[in-house]
Parts: C-alpha cells; structure tokens; sequence
C-alpha cells in the first residue's frame, strides 16, 4: 500500500515512530515473548529498552520527561509491538491510564515525582477498578476510602483480575469516598505503594500466554498519607474516565496489532502451502476470509485513530463514544483473526511451532476486557442512538 498525505493518514512523525518500534519488536519477536512466558520470566529486557528510547513515554509531557505527543502516538507504540509477536499489556495500565491520569488531575508534586519514572520505564504502575461482585458496574463497587483526622485515609475493600501488581510499585486504586454534603459515595483515585502494609494479593491461574499475570489484590485498613489522593475527592466519574477512554483506545490497538500478526502469519502459510497444482492462497476458501480480515483490521485501526484525535481535542464524549467502537471493532477482529489464521494453517494451526494457538485465549479476552461488547453495545445503543437504557 503506498503512502499518501491525505487528511486521513498518520503524520510523518508517527509512521516514522511506528517504523522505529517495528524494528524494536523484530529484535525480541514471538520467540521471546513466548519463552519468557514458559519460563516464567518477564519482558524486562523488552520494556527497560522500549523506556530507554522513549517510547514507553512518548505521550507523557516533555516538562516530565516524556515525549509530548498524543495517546494516538502511545497507541501506535502498543499496536507495533503486538504485531510484532510482543503485546506488552502492562502499556495499556501504566503509561496510558496512570500516566494519563496524573499528567491530567495530579499535583505539581505528583506530577514531578511519577510522571519521569513512568515515562522511561523505571517505575510501573498498576491500575484496579473491577470487583468480583460489581463487573462492569464502577456504582457497585464497595472499596471504600475514609479520611483519618490526621487528614490521610483508610482503604478497605478489594479487587479482582488485575494486571502486573507483581511487577509495579503503586497500583492506582478506584475506591469510594463519602461525599461530605449528601453523605453519598463517589469515585476517587489513589495511588497505593505495593509495599504498604495491609495490602496483599493472590495471582489468579489464567490459560492466557503472557508473562503479566492477572491477580486479586485485598486492602484490609490500608493506611495511606493525604496525598495518596490523586486529583480531587469531588472530581467523580470525570477522572476516571480521562483514564478509560485510553484504555480503550490502547486495547483496541493492542488487539489490532494481534490481529494483524495473525493475518500476516496466514497470509505466508497460504501463499506458500500447496497441496494441489496451487498454493492454498489461490482458493477462495482461504482468500476470501483472509481479504475479510484485512478489511475489519484497517476499519478497526481507523476508528481506534479517530478515538485518539477526538481525545486529544479535548472531545471527551466523541472519544468515549469513538473509543468504545474502536474496542469493540478491535475486539471482534482480532478473535476471527487467530481463528481463520488457525483455520488456514489445518492442523498445523494447533501447534505450537506455528504460534497460532498460544494466541487464542488472548485474542478471546479482547472481546470481554477491559469493557465488554455487551457493555459497548448497551453505551451505543443508549448515546448514540437514544434508546432507552436497559440496566
């Protein structure tokens, strides 16, 4: 496909990121995704260079050492990477929710003290919202946080499927707190060291291939200082969700970039396996379903763009709408994906050599975290359309 200056492509700059971060997953690739998860080790080595270059921070502000750009230019990092054969989920978390929610609602203070670690990597962070009896519904969640007269706060509560706590410092908690006029709960964010005493966690067995493990965190009288408090107390649903739209944008890119390395994986073994007078790509049996993915992933990339301009135009509710449809496309792409590369390759789809299966359960999550398309369809279905809510 060639290159073009039209309004709808990427800047020069962001092709050139992207090509940059190609040749950064080429280095590692599946092989070395793949074994660090059997050998139980992380992507360390992949994620302390991608921070050295800049990448892990390209969408934090210059002032804190980031890059200055968009989170259409974090994206695009997220994107490659999967296509690469390596899927950092732990990008969609720290850099994209937590980054994007300090360098918007933090203090001066926060802001100097977290943004340069998590711009080159140094520092992970966390992030946790769902519970085991709330799901999707952030009213129903019950970890609460109450102020101490010494003007810190008390967590309580707990949480559940949550990403690479083993690997971060600080996990950014969605608790709620009493409003001190109506007497009501709302949203607020802190930011727990994983160190602090009474915090505790279990890792969850998942069939899922990825060195970030998923776990289950407990905060039994968790004490923390004034200023675990990240934005305001009275803020509500709005800050939350200047870190939601990024994360559905970055899933929706992590899903693409899964999505397009199955294909590619297809479209070689079609073009190179022969079991009659032509390779298999010849028949429309193959061909077709293969030009069908091609088709959703660029429709899915196009809308995940469209989010992230949208975001950053400041058009909170085009983007969440526009990012809830990126995730949704994204989602569904990625799981026909790895099922017609799978389909593609016959049994030798089901092997490991060919790294087809090892996408399966990953590509299956991407249709249910971190919203599912249930839940995507009620918010278009109610915003977009007006209908009556459901729920």
């Amino acid at each position: 496909m060639t290159e073009s200056n039209a309004p709808f492509s990427e800047s020069e700059e962001r092709r050139a990121l992207r090509k940059a971060v190609a040749e950064l997953g080429r280095k590692y690739g599946r092989d070395y995704f793949n074994a660090a998860y059997r050998e139980g080790r992380k992507t360390t080595e992949l994620w302390e260079e991608a921070g050295k270059l800049g990448y892990l921070g390209v969408a934090v502000p210059e002032e804190y050492g980031g890059g200055g750009g968009e989170i259409g230019d974090l994206a695009a990092v997220c994107e490659e990477l999967a296509a690469a054969g390596c899927p950092l989920l732990l990008m969609v978390v720290s850099p994209a929710i937590v980054g994007t929610i300090i360098a918007q609602y933090g203090t001066e203070e926060q802001k100097q003290r977290w943004l340069p670690g998590l711009a080159d990597g140094t520092s992970t962070f966390a992030f946790s919202i769902t519970e085991p009896d709330a799901g999707s519904n952030s009213h129903r969640i019950i970890t609460t946080a109450h102020r101490e007269e010494d003007g810190g706060w008390r967590l309580t509560g707990g949480k559940t499927f949550i990403s690479g706590v083993d690997e971060a410092s600080h996990v950014l908690v969605v608790a709620r707190t009493a409003d001190h006029k109506t007497g009501n709960l709302k949203p607020a964010l802190f930011l727990v060291p994983t160190d602090t005493p009474g915090f505790t966690w279990q890792e969850i067995p998942m069939g899922i291939v990825s060195p970030e493990k998923q776990f289950t965190l407990f905060f039994d009288d968790v004490r923390l200082p004034h200023d675990a408090l990240i934005g305001s107390e009275d803020a509500g649903i709005e800050q939350l969700f200047a870190g939601l739209n990024p994360e559905r944008i970055m899933a929706a890119s992590f899903a693409t970039g899964t999505a397009r390395l199955a294909l590619e994986l297809a479209t070689a073994y079609a073009k190179d396996r022969q079991v009659w007078k032509t390779p298999i790509g010849a028949h429309q049996a193959i061909a077709h379903p293969l030009a069908q993915t091609h088709i959703e992933i660029e429709l899915a990339r196009l809308m995940t763009q469209k989010a992230a301009a949208l975001y950053a135009a400041g058009d909170h509710m085009g983007a969440g709408e526009a990012a809830n449809m990126a995730k949704y496309a994204a989602g569904e792409v990625v799981c026909a994906a790895v099922d017609r590369a799978i389909q593609t390759h016959g049994g030798n789809g089901l092997a490991e050599e060919y790294g087809l299966v090892q996408m399966l359960a990953g590509s299956r999550l991407s249709r249910i975290a971190p919203v599912s398309r249930e839940m995507v369809l009620n918010f278009v279905a109610q915003f977009s359309l007006g209908l009556p809510k459901s729920y």
